[in-house]
Parts: C-alpha cells; sequence; structure tokens
C-alpha cells in the first residue's frame, strides 16, 4: 500500500464554458457517464465516484476499462477519479464535503438505492440547496416497472424502436449503436442545463430526471405522432422513408447510395439528372402518397438506372443538380472523408500508455472556445486522483491511508 507523504499537486485549470462548474459523477455504464462527457468537454470539473478496490460490491458492469478500453477512453476522458465507499460512514462524510461545493450530482442508480445510501435528492440538496441532482433511470423514478433493470436493447424494444426498424420480412431489429442509453443521457444533460440556468434566477437548485424510456419514446418523434395523432401504427420500412418515394439505399455499380427525394420538385430532378424524365408523368408516380402506393414500381424503374454508374458519379451528378444524396461508408471510410476530417471529428489525445490516439469530438463548435484548443485529458486509472481531492479536503496522508486500510477509499 502506498501513502503519500507529501501533499499532491491540485487539478490544473479547467478551460471551456462550462468550467465554473463542478460535478460529482455517481453513474456507470453508459447514460450517465454520456450525459456528463458533455459537461467535462466543455471545461467541468468532473469527478467520477468508484467503489474502492477490494470493496464489497465492486463493479464489473459493461464498460469498464477491462471490458473494452477503447470505449472507456472515450467516454470518460477529462474526467477525475475518488474512490469512495458511500455505504460507510467516513465515506458519507467525504461525499457531504464534496456536495458543500459542487453544483451538480448525478447518479444512475436503481430508485430505492440511492435512499437506501442516504444519497437521495433530499439529503443531499439540504447540505446545498443550491445543487442540481439529476437521476437516470430505465422506467423512471415511480411506477409499475421503477425497479426494473434498465438495459439499452429493452428500451429500445419497449419504447418501439425495434418495431419501425429493419426490414418487415425480418422481426424486430435492434438499432447498431445504444440509442436509448445515448439519448438519455443527452437529454439529462439538457435537463441539467436548464436546471443551472434556472438556478440563476431562483438562487436554488433542483431534481432533475429522465429514463431510458422516456428518451426513447421522445426519440420516435414523427413515428409516435402517427399514432397519437392519427391513429396509425407505424411499421418498419427498412431503408426507406415511410411517407415519401424515393428515398433510402440504391445500389451503384460499385457500392450503395442513399438518396432523399423528398416531395415533387425533387421527383422532377431527380428524373432529369437519371435521364429518365418520363417518369415523372409515369402513371402511379404523380405524387408523394401515389408513389408510396407503388413504391415497388417506382424504386425497380429508378434502381435499374443507378446500377450503371458508380457512387461517387452519381453522387456528383445528384447533387449538381440538387438532389439529396450521399455515399453509404463504414466507420473508417467515415473519417477518411473530407469533410469529417475538416469538421475535427476525430479528435487527438496523448495517453501515457496508448501513445497519441483520437477520440469522438463533441460535436458542438464555440467561437470563443474552440474544441481543438483546450487540454484533453484521458480516463483516469480508478483512484488516481483520490489523494489530491481528499488532501484538498483537508486529509493529511495518515488519514488518508487509513481511510484506504479500511477500503473507506
Amino acid at each position: 500500500m502506498s501513502i503519500a507523504t507529501t501533499a499532491p499537486p491540485p487539478p490544473a485549470p479547467r478551460v471551456g464554458p462550462l468550467s465554473r462548474f463542478t460535478i460529482l459523477d455517481a453513474t456507470r455504464v453508459r447514460a450517465g457517464p454520456t450525459a456528463i462527457r458533455t459537461f467535462a468537454d466543455l471545461g467541468a470539473r468532473v469527478i467520477k465516484l468508484e467503489i474502492p478496490p477490494g470493496a464489497p460490491g465492486g463493479d464489473d458492469m459493461i464498460g469498464g476499462r477491462d471490458h473494452n478500453r477503447a470505449d472507456y477512453e472515450n467516454l470518460h476522458r477529462n474526467k477525475e477519479s475518488l474512490t469512495l465507499n458511500m455505504k460507510e460512514p467516513e465515506g458519507l462524510a467525504i461525499l457531504h464535503e464534496l456536495v458543500k461545493k459542487a453544483d451538480v450530482f448525478i447518479e444512475n442508480y436503481r430508485p430505492d438505492v440511492k435512499y437506501r445510501l442516504g444519497i437521495g435528492p433530499d439529503e443531499l440538496r439540504a447540505i446545498n440547496p443550491r445543487l442540481v441532482y439529476a437521476s437516470i433511470s430505465g422506467f423512471g423514478q415511480d411506477g409499475p416497472y421503477a425497479q426494473w433493470p434498465g438495459f439499452d436493447s429493452i428500451a429500445q424494444g419497449m419504447g418501439g424502436l425495434m418495431s419501425v426498424t429493419g426490414k418487415p420480412e425480418d422481426g424486430p431489429m435492434r438499432v447498431g449503436i445504444p440509442i436509448a442509453d445515448l439519448c438519455a443521457g443527452h437529454f439529462c444533460a439538457q435537463a441539467i442545463m436548464a436546471a443551472l440556468l434556472e438556478r440563476e434566477v431562483s438562487g436554488e437548485g433542483q431534481w432533475v430526471q429522465t429514463s431510458l424510456l422516456e428518451s426513447q419514446i421522445a426519440m420516435l418523434d414523427f413515428q409516435a405522432a402517427q399514432w397519437l395523432i392519427d391513429r396509425k401504427v407505424p411499421t418498419a420500412t427498412g431503408n426507406e422513408h415511410p411517407l415519401t418515394v424515393p428515398t433510402g439505399v440504391f445500389e451503384t455499380s460499385d457500392g450503395y447510395l442513399n438518396l432523399a427525394a423528398i416531395g415533387q420538385t425533387m421527383w422532377k430532378r431527380l428524373c432529369d439528372a437519371l435521364d429518365v424524365p418520363h417518369l415523372v408523368h409515369e402513371p402511379g408516380f404523380g405524387s408523394d402518397p401515389e408513389r408510396v402506393k407503388n413504391r415497388a414500381r417506382v424504386n425497380a424503374a429508378i434502381g435499374a438506372v443507378f446500377r450503371t454508374r458508380s457512387t461517387a458519379e452519381w453522387t456528383e451528378r445528384l447533387l449538381k443538380a440538387g438532389v439529396p444524396c450521399g455515399p453509404i461508408y463504414t466507420v473508417d471510410r467515415m473519417f477518411e472523408d473530407p469533410q469529417v476530417r475538416h469538421l475535427g471529428m476525430a479528435r487527438p489525445m496523448h495517453h501515457p500508455e496508448l501513445g497519441d490516439i483520437d477520440v469522438v469530438a463533441l460535436p458542438m463548435q464555440f467561437s470563443r472556445y474552440p474544441r481543438n484548443d483546450g487540454p484533453m485529458e484521458p480516463a483516469p486509472h480508478q483512484g488516481d486522483q483520490t489523494d489530491a481531492i481528499l488532501t484538498g479536503l483537508g486529509y493529511d496522508p495518515a488519514q488518508i491511508a487509513q481511510l484506504r486500510a479500511r477500503y473507506v477509499v
């Protein structure tokens, strides 16, 4: 066991539009860390709370450093790590000291866990009324499913997304990314931002909540509106748009192309660009509703033409004609695209063990905070900043050593 003999250096000052905020991150897996990654990338000080090694209840959930190193580095960059056993009175006392100066506390336990630990919104906001307390759950903080474990694929299914994804003949299909987790994280970040803005007027924090299920339903957008307003149950249409034709994926001579010829004007432009102007007046092709009814005929007619040229040739020709389209990339080719390179979506970061690597950049640009100007810090090892944080709270090396010996930190 190593014991600090000198006070560790304080963390480097953070740079960014949110650098005045401090966030205590008690989340794990993906939805919560996604929410807080936004704040960390924008300069907030984020202290990641982790169970000490050797303490009961250690976390072996998916998303840990040893499970997927690339995922972990991408998800937890720009954070500090404090090991803290909140089941112990001394651990709870340390949390209370941190809460006094924090702006946000976020958790994604099952709804009852925070109350059993004594770290619910009422307890922590009694210490700091300005605290914004954020919770992400699978199905909400109360209700008949509140205690169900929340997982992305389950939320995709119960939130209706899988019923409108994939080809009709293939049955329900999960989306290729954990979209319920990710959207819950992004919605939670928006809620935290709104609460911080409201605090500037009221002077008080509040409890904000979202769930995987709510976020997934919200992301259905027009598909949900079809049922709520028109009482129409949407179904899977594969790569095609359910309400307008022709849209979707078309095979070319060397690959595939995405097409979005929405509306009558685009349909006319497309037919001219494909050198088949007669299709504009083909019976059954005269309007979006007609083309939807005759989807197979429309797709067959233009599909045969698309197969005569390469994706690059068609992309150049259609864009020149004002028809929205684009190539379909694998992930490696996507990062090689000149526009993606120009946008800087692969952000460089130096890692002490992995060397120079890239992580996915935050998809926001600020005129006074260029995203590649601020420092990028690699994801911390478990407890990397424990000594520094405790020293900042007034603990001396002997006290920290005693806490480590009892797995409090």
